[in-house]
């Protein structure tokens, strides 16, 4: 296999040591046809001058990178799934296929799959994705990447050529094998899984792992490292829960398992964004409770978080490690005002005015038949967009003492990039994935074999991102992780 100049020199297992994976052997399918590729991320990091065949042989058929992992590794981890404990977990249709170093800020990134064969953790299951899968994932890493949330990125997706039998979607259904980016895989369920065993040695060899490659900021507390490691793990969840919420995103299954330790976003499937502010709205058919439901997510990240805390409880000076999880809240308040602020494109100023703000949006949310993506792309800029606001297609909700509260609050604020408000994006209708909106773009793949819909959905999603990123990042220049830019990424 090629190789880039950028391969981590040393795979996980030999920096974690034995008893954190097994060595799996990827299937074999029978046909496969490049359906995704995203171009501007491989470029990142290393990968961008593979070859369609090399791109297969990696991407598809996993052979190893050269200089990287010799074989596959499915990652051990337990977790609570709908807050019941199941010791019967693991990667179970995906593996670490390899790991990266992103080359600007020299972190650890692991090239991960999803649907890539049966594992020693796939119980009864296939180890299989449908192709509907594979594009729902992608459109969410797209559309959570162009809004700043810190997510996973799509990286390649094949069509497999199986024909899958699933319960929750027309059958056979088309299959394919993804792979994703991702800063690590390293889950709250894999302390869980060690905990469970009463491993101390592998709890303590995870956290110092985790705080050497994921979490720098933790790095300095040398005296109280597991406290340090779960402060930096609680702000960055506070910070990826506010991401969210602002998005208007429901993941739909916040498990422990999927969750991991960097406060990143991944693992796409009864995913939903809003089509009005409703904090009772579920994504997944299964919740019936709404255990994890828009409004209940903030909640469910805490539990989560009590759940790593005593699972390293055995590690932290004095056993009381939950008493850390006492900033996630203000964290996350703080968090969710800027995220509203910046969604708006206004500069920052301070917190009382952001949390004002904040208040006077979800006053005009809250009970209108309005999604987040229009509002936020009516008052792009603030109160300088008013003419837009009022005149568009959403204008009669912005009227009464609510949309005088939303106009006064919004003229604290200046644009943070005035020129943006002369951008023609903001003429145009923003990207929005509504559940319908979805389904009929993989309808057009299911019926007609036509990709050009999903392909100009996502054209048009990272076009849009450009109202939320610095130019810089349009350029060629830094980019953060954060955000991808608008060149065409996929191939036919």
């Amino acid at each position: 296999m090629p190789t880039a100049p950028h391969h981590l020199p040393r795979p996980i297992q030999p920096l974690l040591g034995e008893g954190f994976a097994d060595p799996v052997t990827p299937a074999r399918f029978p046909k496969l046809e490049l359906r995704f590729r995203n171009q501007r991320w491989a470029e990142r990091v290393g990968l961008g001058t593979l070859d369609p065949e090399a791109w297969e042989a990696a991407f598809a058929r996993f052979e190893p990178l050269e200089g990287n992992l010799p074989q596959p590794l499915a990652l051990r981890y337990h977790g609570h799934q709908f807050q019941q404990y199941n010791p019967q977990l693991g990667d179970g249709r995906g593996f670490l296929y390899a790991q990266l170093l992103d080359p600007p800020t020299g972190r650890v990134l692991d090239l991960a799959t999803k649907g890539s064969g049966k594992t020693p953790y796939s119980r009864t299951a296939d180890g299989r994705l449908t192709l509907q899968g594979g594009v729902r994932e992608i459109l969410a890493a797209e559309r959570l990447e162009a809004l700043g949330v810190p997510t996973s990125k799509a990286f390649s997706l094949f069509e497999t050529g199986e024909s899958l039998v699933r319960h929750d979607e027309p059958s056979p259904a088309r299959g394919s094998v993804l792979v994703r980016l991702s800063h690590s895989h390293i889950r709250f369920g894999t302390f869980q899984r060690h905990a469970h065993h009463g491993d101390v040695p592998r709890l303590q060899a995870l956290v110092e792992h985790a705080v050497e490659h994921h979490l720098p900021e933790a790095r300095s507390a040398a005296s109280d490292l597991p406290t340090a490691f779960l402060k930096a793990v609680c702000a960055r969840t506070a910070e990826l829960c506010a991401a969210w919420m602002a998005a208007g995103f429901v993941h739909g299954v916040l498990n422990t398992d999927n969750m991991v330790v960097t406060g990143e976003s991944f693992d796409y499937g009864p995913w939903r964004f809003l089509p009005r502010l409703d904090p009772a709205f579920t994504a997944a058919y299964f919740d019936e409770s709404g255990l994890y439901a828009y409004g209940a997510q903030p909640r469910a990240a805490l539990w989560n978080l009590l759940r790593l805390a005593e699972a390293i409880r055995p590690l932290v000076a004095g056993g009381r490690a939950e008493p850390v999880m006492q900033a996630f809240e203000p964290a996350f308040r703080r968090a969710l005002a800027r995220r509203f602020r910046e969604r708006l494109g206004l500069a920052a100023r301070d917190e009382d005015a952001e949390v004002e703000l904040l208040s006077a949006c979800h006053g005009v949310l809250s009970g209108r038949p309005l999604s987040l993506d229009r509002f936020f792309h009516d008052w792009f800029g603030g109160e300088a967009s008013a003419p837009r606001a009022l005149e568009g297609e959403a204008g009669a909700h912005y009227g009464g003492e609510v949309g005088a509260v939303l106009r006064r609050a919004l003229g604290a604020f200046e644009p943070a990039v005035p020129e943006r408000l002369a951008d023609p994006l903001l003429g145009e209708d923003p990207p929005s994935l509504m559940n319908e909106h979805v389904q009929g773009l993989f309808k057009a793949i299911a019926t007609r074999d036509d990709w050009g819909p999903f392909e100009r959905e996502v054209e048009k999603i990272r076009a849009h991102a450009r109202l939320l990123h610095p130019p810089s990042t349009l350029d060629g220049g830094p980019v953060p992780w954060s955000y991808s830019d608008a060149p065409r990424s996929f191939e036919r």
